[in-house]
């Protein structure tokens, strides 16, 4: 933890000085677009006076501040990290003085490849006291600590103690009363002041999941599957039944093919367990009852999409509802006070479509909410239901406060074999109707997601540089049910890629693009879709821009040769001549256009090798590529300035190679 740094100097965040009157320098769209966040993992005090948010550094480095809500306070800065190698993901309170921090880092860990560490520490809101909660290793230690445990139950009137799993190993202290042969993830009261701990439940060699009551029971346990010594994508959950200490069966679910039922949360007032199965190839929520009979109730499900997330507020993060995605995301609440609340915070924000409970204080007297658009990256509010007022609170993205955003309007475009593709259009700002302009199919990572109505920055920093942009729901992604999702994006790699492709042959059909002026860029997956486009046929794009992208299926399984999750990885690509078929490494020869390739060398989910031998056999090949790459980022590039890099240079290699 050398790099957590306790910070308790008063800084005048976002507080306007006077200058001199001077020209404003020119806008640089990248730089705007490519900032993280401003705000990020903000949270609410339990007396609701006070919040706790992340706002970026330089590099990857993170501050984290405390802000009263009284109007005109400064926030104070409580802990920080430099990114190098520590970063902080997110604060919450566990007292009204103190805060609980998830901190992570990547380094690179040879022959295993890039190895994740988590940790969560606490910490007073003045930045004293810090303490790490999650258990620490030594010299005795067989293993090494990756994984730091999560809060589990922030335990509402026990103040500064929270629940958590914590992951043990053995201790060879030979003939010693400090050796311990406990291995695996239990669950541990901890106070976060002075780190008195009680176990709650013994570690288990298997535990992946424990879920509470939110009122310190742990009431459901999930053990991972194992074959042959690796995980399956099976998890076996267990339940007590009210004021009893003995397991019983609950159900499994495979995380594969979404088969079985996943609880989620316990409401110990109907002594049910909410949680996730699929109605007619698609999920739905249901309630299992937890008193012996297992009774099932259907809460509610779409016939048309997955009903993927229970909407939880409060401190005992009880359900109020849930939520799912057709062509824009929808809440339906249960709880009609809720529901009167976001009804009146709908008509106050009627510009602001998207909007959802952050946090609240222990009385839910006093709400946090996010309230967004597809043109407008987020405001934070408060609001007072005591009172009735809102108060304006903090932006999400300030370097785009004042830039006109573009419309994002939902679509439907035909496949080679006429089935409907949903995507999302969003075209340069201003622009109500476009003819032959320059585009770009943007196909989503996973492949096991999907695209929302909302802002992204990718695909708006793209049409303010003139582009019109297609968000493809090619097949293959999640969301949609069973049907649409297929074998996923690998397996049934033929029809997704060939739903990417349609999109830009419907693009020039339509006369958005120009067909000489079409490029694919793509994140992960959709860096692989692209490059296998370009594979598949060569005469749709003109450029290919892929970031951390999957080049070669067998590589990817590799990658995993060293790790528990082989077997899972290894199911999820498949076997066959199929594999080297969907490998765009293996057929860099077919790829006629030019392009540029960005990754970084601490990558945790696609190796940088991945995008390493991709560049090597297109230079084989005679292609040209050009690949960027940076040591110490990794999947998703949490730095503001390698963001602005990607986004420049993408930007200047697309207008050059599409002529602009």
């Amino acid at each position: 933890m050398s790099c957590l740094r306790l910070a308790a100097a008063t800084l005048a965040l976002g507080v306007a000085t006077a200058l001199p009157a001077q020209d404003a320098p020119p806008f640089d769209a990248a730089k705007a677009f490519g900032a993280r966040e401003s705000v990020s993992g903000i949270s609410l005090s339990p007396d609701g006076q006070r919040v706790a948010y992340i706002t970026p550094t330089s590099g990857q480095g993170a501050v984290g501040y405390v802000l009263s809500v009284a109007p005109g306070s400064r926030p104070r800065a409580f802990i920080s990290a430099n990114g190098d190698p520590e970063r902080i993901s997110h604060c919450y309170w566990v007292a009204n003085e103190r805060l609980a921090c998830q901190v992570y880092y990547l380094v690179s860990e040879p022959p295993l490849g890039t190895v994740l560490h988590t940790r969560v520490i606490a910490v007073n809101a003045d930045g004293s006291n810090l303490r790490v909660l999650s258990t620490v290793g030594n010299a005795h230690t067989r293993g090494q600590h990756t994984g730091g445990g999560v809060i589990i139950d922030l335990l509402p009137g026990q103040d500064s103690a929270v629940l958590m799993t914590r992951n043990y190993l053995p201790d060879d202290h030979i003939g010693s009363r400090l050796g311990s042969d406990k291995k695996g993830l239990g669950v541990d009261w901890i106070d976060t002041r002075d780190l008195t701990v009680k176990h709650v439940e013994a570690p288990h060699p298997d535990a992946v999941d424990y879920i509470t009551d939110s009122r310190g029971v742990v009431r459901v346990f999930g053990t991972k599957g194992r074959q042959a010594g690796l995980d399956t994508n099976v998890v076996s959950y267990l339940y007590r039944s009210e004021g009893s200490s003995e397991w019983h069966k609950l159900s499994d679910f495979d995380y594969a093919d979404n088969s079985g039922f996943a609880p989620v949360a316990v409401d110990p007032k109907l002594n049910v367990v909410y949680g996730f199965k699929k109605k007619d190839g698609r999920l739905a929520v249901y309630s299992l009852a937890l008193d012996g009979s297992l009774r099932e109730e259907l809460i509610y499900a779409r016939p048309d999409v997955d009903v993927d997330e229970l909407v939880q507020i409060g401190r005992q993060r009880h359900v109020v509802g849930v939520a799912y995605a057709t062509d824009i995301r929808r809440t339906v609440y249960f709880d009609p006070e809720i529901e009167d609340v976001i009804a009146t915070l709908h008509k106050a924000l009627p510009q602001s479509p998207l909007m959802h409970v952050v946090d609240s204080s222990s009385d839910e007297s006093r709400l946090l909410i996010f309230a967004s658009s597809d043109s407008d990256p987020g405001v934070y509010y408060l609001f007072d239901r005591k009172t009735h007022q809102l108060q304006t609170f903090l932006v999400a993205r300030s370097e785009l406060e004042g830039v006109k955003l573009a419309s994002v309007r939902p679509i439907t475009y035909p496949a080679a074999d006429g089935v409907l593709v949903p995507g999302y259009l969003t075209l340069p700002p201003g622009r109500e109707s476009a003819r032959g302009l320059p585009a770009i199919v943007l196909p989503h990572g996973g492949p096991s997601a999907r695209d929302e109505w909302g802002f992204d920055w990718l695909s708006q920093f793209y049409a303010a540089r003139g582009y019109a942009v297609l968000q493809p729901e090619f097949r293959g992604s999640a969301g949609y049910g069973d049907a649409w999702f297929q074998q996923n994006g690998f397996r049934s790699w033929q029809v997704a890629i060939g739903d990417v492709l349609a999109a830009g042959r419907w693009l020039v059909k339509e006369g958005i693009a120009d067909p000489g002026k079409l490029a694919v860029v793509g994140w992960s997956y959709g860096g692989y879709a692209g490059l296998q486009a370009a594979v598949t046929d060569p005469s749709v794009f003109k450029a290919v821009v892929a970031v951390a992208p999957v080049t070669d299926l067998t590589a990817f399984k590799e990658e995993h040769r060293r790790w528990s999750d082989f077997a899972v990885v290894s199911e999820l690509v498949g076997d066959g001549p199929y594999v080297r078929d969907a490998s765009p490494a293996q057929h860099a020869d077919r790829i006629k256009v030019p392009v540029l390739l960005f990754h970084g060398a601490l990558d945790h989910n696609v190796s940088v090798n991945e995008s390493r031998l991709m560049a090597e056999r297109l230079r084989s090949a005679g292609a040209s590529v050009e690949l960027v790459s940076w040591d110490n980022l990794d999947h998703y590039m949490e730095d503001s300035d390698a963001r602005a890099q990607l986004l420049a240079r993408s930007d200047a290699f697309l207008r050059k190679a599409l002529g602009l």
